[in-house]
């Protein structure tokens, strides 16, 4: 962002200048089998002042294996109820293995407002996303 000499800096721009961080942990499990199922507590809902506000998404999924399985668990992030193209894997065959998968997203929210993101998750028949899974968003508005 730029300011022009001569021109009035105005409060609500200043505000845009610094990065804005929000997290929510998960409060409750997600058994499978699910598909893109929200993962209970892993919500954000925010306010953006200008419309091109940047996002970036750290997002951790917290798989357990409960049973035996040769299928893949998955997690991604869906964004004003947009599932986003990437996915944290999961894939493990002995019973109580167990891992935090995580990945990082990054995007721009086209319209100032209300935005919500949230993790969803899509485990199979023996896996569990735990209440260890979380995320963090920081919100970039610099215009």
């Amino acid at each position: 962002m730029a300011f022009l000499a001569g021109e009035r800096v105005t409060a609500a721009r200043l505000n845009r200048l610094q990065p804005k961080t929000y997290r929510a942990a998960a409060t409750g499990l997600l058994n499978g089998p699910q598909t893109a199922a929200d993962v209970p507590g892993a919500t954000v809902t925010f306010t953006t002042e200008a419309a091109n506000a940047v996002y970036v998404v750290d997002a951790w999924f917290d798989y357990d294996l409960s049973g035996s399985t040769t299928l893949l668990g998955s997690g991604n992030i869906h964004v004003d109820g947009v599932i986003q193209a990437e996915y944290a894997v999961f894939q493990a065959n002995v019973v109580n293995d167990r891992s935090s998968v995580g990945h990082t997203y990054r995007g721009t929210l086209a319209t100032a407002g209300s935005h919500t993101i949230k993790l969803v998750g899509s485990p199979v028949a023996n896996q569990t996303i735990n209440t260890y899974s979380s995320v963090t968003i920081t919100i970039y508005e610099v215009v």
